[in-house]
């Protein structure tokens, strides 16, 4: 029988930010919720592609954020 690989989950979503130098979100109905990722390798893809596609926007950004970590931090040992 196969090993399956762990499941540890990511979120990727993006939005405008009010500065370029701080998290606030301008318009939190505006939220891009570019989906839940199995891996950080599958979510870096995703995050890469919506990063690249909004260059010419700086104060655009996009995260990635370890749902895992926030489901069972008892888990995380760094």
């Amino acid at each position: 029988m196969a090993q399956r690989e762990s499941q540890l989950l990511h979120l990727v979503f993006g939005g405008e930010l009010v500065s370029t130098h701080g998290l606030e979100f301008k318009d939190l109905s505006k939220l891009d919720i570019v989906g839940i990722y199995p891996n950080y390798k599958a979510a870096l893809e995703a995050w890469r592609g919506k990063a690249q596609a909004t260059v010419d926007n700086a104060q655009m950004r996009y995260f990635v954020v370890h749902l895992h970590k926030l489901m069972e931090p008892e888990l995380d040992k760094s």
